[in-house]
């Protein structure tokens, strides 16, 4: 990293520096940009956990806070999800939870400590929540909807009203993950194109916040989000035009070369764009990510591989940083508020997940498998043409 002088541009200071290698010459500058005007974000859900697991985060050989190396780098937001009940950690950790409220609690203070946003990713489910699966919360299962729709409301305002309490109240919240086919199954999935009773659940958690927002200083800004590019328009036509969900501020979508069909950056600005004009919401990409590696830290196989290069974009370390910039500047580019990179410290430890050990993502997270910064974190501090 070079560094050349300071430059003065409209009454602000920029340190601007390049990254060099042998493919590309990054812009980069310290000046650090509002989350309201665009996210940089970073889901760091795992955080607590791998370091409980012994993982490690190095900043040019320094061993680091990671909340604190992701500020320096630029991020201005994080992401963490909630699960309702997870009790199935306790055969993994002997008896410690995860992405409970508890947890949560100490990842948003984590965050608001190195001045960093908070995006709350409400699964409303006691594991994994996406396309492939929502399954209604043990406690909640059985419930009529009329029930479940109060529930659903019920929690929403106890969580923030509880990380109110606490001085962490997130200034942006998901009512709801990847949820193409609704969410809180059977009764909210979506089935024969009937989006009726989702968008019902929608309302309730949505209402829940706006309520919350009514008495509180900072007033979370409501995402929905759906998984891909691809099904963005059908999907938000069926819940907002046709279902009335209407009262929320951004439209969320998950982007990822391996399961998306739409990989050209002039494509992904313009569906960006058509969702933005259409439908009179911001939009942001609140999951995406790249490999920088198809090798292994450790036994437990990867899920993201070779088969999620885009042409243009090795799979390298500076390919990496190249595609999360030209991503970045295509979203700007359709009008897109944010990009919040997922689970980019899931980086190998000793941690247990429900299916093996170590990480099954190490080779698309920002940090090498001797947890050093990698150059793909600068793509934060491009200088990007807003």
């Amino acid at each position: 990293m070079k560094y050349i002088p300071v430059v003065i541009v409209f009454g602000f200071i920029f340190f601007a520096c390049s990254i060099k290698s042998s493919s590309q010459n990054i812009s980069t500058s310290n000046t650090k940009i509002n989350w309201e005007k665009f996210s940089f974000g970073a889901d760091l859900s795992f955080v607590n956990e791998i370091e409980d697991y012994n993982g490690k985060y190095y900043d040019s050989g320094k061993q680091k806070d990671p909340f604190k190396i992701f500020s320096d780098y630029g991020a201005n937001t994080i992401r963490v999800r909630l699960w309702n009940n997870p009790d199935w950690f306790k055969r993994l950790t002997g008896g410690k939870l995860y992405s409970e409220l508890s947890d949560l609690e100490k990842t948003i203070r984590r965050a608001k400590e190195n001045g960093m946003a908070v995006n709350l990713d409400l699964h409303y489910s006691d594991n994994w929540a996406d396309p492939q699966k929502q399954v209604t919360p043990a406690a909640w299962q059985g419930l009529s909807l009329a029930v479940l729709k109060d529930s659903v409301y019920n929690y929403t305002l106890r969580v923030l009203n509880y990380l109110k309490s606490k001085n962490l109240t997130p200034e942006m919240i998901q009512v709801g993950n990847e949820t193409n086919f609704g969410m809180l199954w059977p009764l909210g999935k979506v089935e024969n194109n009937n989006y009726s009773a989702f968008a019902e659940l929608l309302k309730s958690g949505i209402k829940a916040v706006r309520d919350f927002s009514a008495g509180s200083i900072i007033k979370p800004q409501i995402i929905l989000h759906e998984a891909q590019l691809q099904t963005a328009l059908d999907w938000a036509e069926a819940v907002i035009s046709k279902n009335g969900v209407t009262d929320f501020d951004i439209i969320g979508l998950s982007h990822y070369s391996k399961w998306s069909t739409v990989n050209k950056m002039d494509s992904i600005s313009l569906i960006i764009s058509r969702l933005k004009k259409t439908y009179n919401k911001k939009v942001m990409i609140v999951e995406a990510a790249y490999p920088w590696t198809t090798d292994y830290a450790d036994n437990y196989n990867n899920f993201i591989n070779a088969e999620a290069e885009v042409a243009g974009y090795p799979i390298s370390k500076e390919g990496q940083l190249k595609y999360m910039t030209d991503l970045t500047q295509a979203i700007i580019n359709g009008g897109g508020c944010g990009i919040q990179y997922w689970e980019p410290a899931w980086i190998t430890s000793s941690m247990p997940d429900q299916w093996g050990k170590g990480s099954s993502y190490e080779n698309c997270t920002l940090f090498d498998f001797s947890g050093n910064v990698l150059p793909g974190m600068y793509y934060m501090r491009h200088v990007y043409k807003f």
